[in-house]
């Protein structure tokens, strides 16, 4: 019989599932505001960082073992997915009105991504103290797959997820500010 790991559940059942609507959310009180037509595809390529820098970690997680190299990894990406979410709402508060409610999901989409990594140390104790130079085990450094692979059935069902609700939306965020990039320059040749 399998042991049962709150860690895993909490980070697999619940901290994931967070992310995924609260970017799905942050998607929809930005289209809200009529981004394409006041901050316009500039602010469409800031998140898309904040994806990358929110999905490089997550597919280690997914898919290798956890030891020193993939938390760092994971510690650095957080810090700059934070200065990423720091200058998206400093750019966007000078340029439109950012909403009561679009700032509450920001600050899930900034605290989740910290609570998917402090579970993850917690789980990897050792290795975390032996990044830091502690502990009784030598860091580890190299890229391997899981001794424990997460069930195929999940990877879909997230990977999907991610693309229906993250990558997808914000892509038509983009095209709907390369749309209204290009109507305001035909209407600024025809002198309308």
């Amino acid at each position: 019989m399998q042991q049962f790991d709150p860690q895993m559940l909490l980070l697999l059942c619940f901290v994931l599932p967070v992310w995924l609507i609260a970017g799905f959310a942050d998607w929809i009180c930005t289209r809200a505001t009529d981004i394409e037509n006041t901050t316009g595809l500039k602010e469409s390529w800031i998140p898309i960082l904040m994806f990358l820098e929110r999905e490089l970690p997550l597919l280690p997680a997914l898919f290798l073992a956890v030891n020193a190299l993939v938390i760092g990894f994971m510690i650095v990406l957080f810090f700059c997915h934070e200065a990423t979410a720091l200058w998206d709402v400093s750019y966007a508060v000078a340029a439109r009105e950012v909403k009561p409610i679009k700032q509450h999901v920001h600050s899930f989409l900034e605290m989740v991504p910290l609570m998917a990594l402090l579970l993850i140390i917690s789980r990897h104790w050792p290795q975390f103290q032996a990044l830091l130079g502690f502990g009784d085990e030598p860091p580890r450094f190299e890229l391997m797959w899981r001794a424990d692979p997460l069930p195929t059935g999940y990877i879909v069902f997230v990977l999907s997820t991610i693309f229906l609700l993250e990558r997808r939306t914000w892509l038509e965020e983009y095209w709907r500010g390369k749309k209204a990039r290009k109507r305001a320059a035909n209407k600024a040749a025809t002198g309308d």
